[in-house]
């Protein structure tokens, strides 16, 4: 909240249309959410282990639920579990394939999207990119808090680059696997690791502090989001200072990184991330687009054709880091 300081723009009641910009798919989305808005639950007690636990597997049914449309079209994949020490990732396709490699890290704020969801997403990211996949399913609190979903990164990461050249990589991550992927790559250029070919943000979550105006303007407008994550940056945190670099990839030295693309939407509340890490990516030099689409709350509208063109955006660029 503001400081007495600080002044307020008090917005008086008003409505907000559907604009006619977007697709019938995409205003039927809207329109369905204003008549039946989205109802998340309170979020647990810091403390309460067993809440949170609790929490995390109704968002999972939740995502399950969404992807269904989706999953139901996907052609028959192989799924193969790859393991380094404590960290696990889905292979999607044959392990010598001579495809380039998509290694992408899940959403669900950080504290879902694993398990199922993660093998799911890692088949359809397969099929939109004709890529062989490496899908992190990392390890989340409360049972595992940072650093420990990073660490699992930063572990299958090493292990790709021992079976693929980092030209071959391009690295991506959504939402809040975007805030992982930034971070991995701080992490491997720390560790003297090879930078990938490319990296792609979806909507990410890079500023745990939430700072950015997007997180004041689009709230309730978000139709997915529709509130502050504080709760859950914290419990992932575990008490480490939220702008940490490793926590808050926005804050972090970007210099050294490969080409990267960010998107949003414009109801979306991580627009700010996006942009503002458009600006620090610029200002250390290192090439990078933002794509910012009409309308478009966090994480798409899933299954319109905004949604495949953000999808014919991402495929173009992975295709230009990978040269094919």
């Amino acid at each position: 909240m503001p400081s007495e300081q600080e002044p307020t723009l008090f917005l008086p009641a008003r409505e907000l249309p559907v604009p006619q910009s977007i697709s019938p798919q995409a205003r039927a989305v809207l329109l369905d959410a204003a008549r039946a808005p989205m109802v998340w639950s309170d979020y647990p007690a810091p403390g309460d282990e067993a809440g949170w636990r609790t929490y995390a597997d109704v968002a999972n049914a939740n995502m399950l639920a969404m992807m269904a449309p989706l999953a139901d079209s996907l052609p028959p994949f192989t799924s193969t579990l790859i393991e380094a020490g404590a960290a696990r990732a889905y292979r999607i396709g044959p392990a010598d394939a001579g495809l380039p490699v998509l290694l992408t890290i899940h959403g669900g704020a950080l504290i879902a999207g694993g398990g199922r969801v993660c093998e799911l997403g890692a088949a359809m990211h397969a099929q939109a990119t004709g890529a062989l996949v490496y899908a992190v399913d990392y390890r989340m609190p409360p049972d595992h808090p940072f650093p420990a979903g990073l660490d699992d990164c930063v572990a299958i990461y090493r292990a790709v680059l021992a079976r693929h050249a980092p030209e071959a990589v391009v690295v991506h991550g959504q939402s809040a696997g975007g805030n992982l992927a930034a971070a991995l790559l701080l992490r491997a250029r720390t560790e003297g690791l090879a930078m990938p070919a490319g990296l792609v943000l979806e909507t990410p979550e890079i500023d745990l502090t939430e700072s950015g105006d997007s997180f004041a303007t689009n709230a309730i407008v978000d139709c997915v989001l529709q509130r502050s994550l504080g709760p859950v940056n914290r419990l992932y945190a575990a008490g480490a200072d939220l702008a940490n670099p490793h926590l808050s990839p926005l804050f972090g030295d970007l210099a050294g990184f490969p080409p990267v693309m960010l998107t949003a939407g414009t109801r979306d509340m991580f627009l700010s991330n996006a942009v503002r890490m458009h600006h620090a990516l610029r200002d250390a030099r290192v090439a990078c687009e933002l794509h910012v689409y009409e309308a478009m709350p966090h994480g798409g509208f899933f299954g319109t054709p905004e949604d495949a063109r953000v999808q014919a955006d991402v495929l173009r660029f992975a295709n230009d880091c990978w040269g094919r």
